[in-house]
């Protein structure tokens, strides 16, 4: 405001946060608690790049694809669709962003929307072996599975403590960020899926993402 900048992109790049309940995802939650303040600033231009997930995460640093002993972990539905977008594609879109001088307040892209079993399929097909879902229980007995987790080891100073990945695990599977729609095709760009992703980590010619500490 005081270098009187015209336009931001705050780093959101995340589900929409706009549908998640108070004290249900912290990491969120806060990104809510940042529009509110930002969007009461008239003359600040502000647009949001909404992306899901970061399809990178499939890879092993979040716990959705159990390679191991090749099962796919679910809560809740199997059939629930999760948005995921690769760091790579939420760069190039946020680019193309930066240089519109008309974007809208949200912009949410998706390079795919799949849920527990189209993993499971898509692993299947990669591979040759069969891969399916591995559903411990429903979303109630994750959430208290994540509040004891939270008991135990708060590490309330870490970006990603163990209870924030879980945090983002149940709000994916319980769909309220789920996008109603895209906006892929707002730019000159192709998005890269989770199968062409996953094939070339499986080929060796991407390494396992890991997140930041």
């Amino acid at each position: 405001m005081e270098a009187k900048v015209p336009r931001f992109i705050p780093s959101d790049f995340a589900a929409d946060y706009r549908a998640i309940p108070d004290g249900e995802n912290r990491n969120l939650n806060l990104r809510e608690e940042f529009r509110k303040i930002l969007d009461q600033e008239k003359n600040i231009q502000a647009t949001s790049i909404l992306n899901g997930a970061f399809m990178d995460m499939l890879t092993g640093a979040a716990p959705f694809i159990l390679f191991s002993i090749r099962r796919i972990l679910c809560w809740g539905s199997k059939e629930q669709l999760m948005d995921w977008t690769t760091i790579d594609d939420t760069a190039k879109y946020t680019a193309y962003a930066a240089l519109d001088d008309s974007t809208p307040r949200y912009l949410q892209i998706a390079g795919s929307e799949l849920s527990a079993n189209m993993l499971a399929e898509i692993m299947t097909e990669l591979t040759g072996k069969t891969y399916s879902v591995l559903r411990p229980g429903g979303l109630g007995l994750f959430q208290f599975m994540i509040n004891m987790t939270k008991l135990t080891t708060p590490d309330k100073g870490k970006t990603y403590p163990a209870w924030q990945g879980m945090q983002y695990m149940h709000t994916i599977y319980k769909g309220d960020c789920k996008f109603k729609h895209l906006d892929n095709d707002r730019y000159p760009m192709e998005f890269t899926s989770a199968k062409e992703l996953l094939q070339k980590f499986l080929n060796g010619d991407v390494v396992m993402y890991s997140l930041p500490e």
